[in-house]
């Protein structure tokens, strides 16, 4: 399978790479400042590094031209202001689409899944409100896979913790678990392996270590 991952170099991104290598994937690793990852640990003949921009149309579609299925986990700060999570991810979507590129699994917050009453958990009283900008991106983002052609899964993540997979987690369909922080190595297991297992194929996942 060829892999291509949107936000290769950060927290997660990064155990992206190492979990896809595991399953003997091709990785096409895309971003703005991607030169730290060629070096001599990485090298690898099924590792290819894109330096692009993710709101740059034809960057983007060459990046995706012949892949299996697109890893998304694109960052960028917290006040909502540079839209890379939403409109970002809104171009890789049309591009996956004029490609015929299918299956995406991203990476979305908390806020994104539904209370008990269905409703999106940003627009509950105690929503922590420095979380609010970037939770409105993500629900973006989220709505943008929702109208589109694609066989997408959309992971909403707690806080993440700066850890390697130890396999100790739990998911849920549309709303949140328990444990409310999952380790970004648990987080990157969990997106590769949806990439297969297609468990939850046009959903939201709720996500956290046990």
């Amino acid at each position: 399978m060829i892999v291509t991952i949107f936000g290769a170099t950060g927290l997660v991104g990064k155990q992206l790479i190492t979990h896809c290598f595991a399953k003997g994937y091709t990785v096409r690793a895309f971003g703005r400042n991607i030169e730290h990852l060629i070096d001599a640990d990485l090298r690898n003949e099924n590792f290819e590094v894109i330096k692009g921009y993710v709101f740059d149309a034809e960057e983007v579609r060459k990046a995706i031209k012949g892949s299996d299925a697109v890893l998304s986990v694109i960052g960028g700060n917290f006040n909502g202001t540079d839209k890379a999570r939403s409109v970002g991810l809104k171009n890789i979507i049309a591009q996956m689409e004029l490609e015929g590129v299918k299956r995406i699994v991203a990476l979305g917050g908390l806020g994104v899944l539904a209370d008990a009453n269905g409703k999106y958990l940003l627009e509950g009283e105690n929503y922590p409100p420095e979380f609010l900008a970037v939770g409105l991106e993500h629900k973006t983002a989220y709505e943008y896979l929702k109208a589109s052609t694609l066989d997408w899964t959309f992971i909403c993540s707690p806080n993440i913790l700066p850890l390697d997979a130890d396999g100790l987690f739990e998911t849920a369909a549309e709303a949140p678990v328990a444990k409310m922080e999952i380790n970004a190595g648990n987080l990157a297991l969990c997106m590769v392996n949806e990439l297969s297992k297609n468990k939850y194929l046009h959903q939201r996942v709720g996500i956290g270590n046990v």
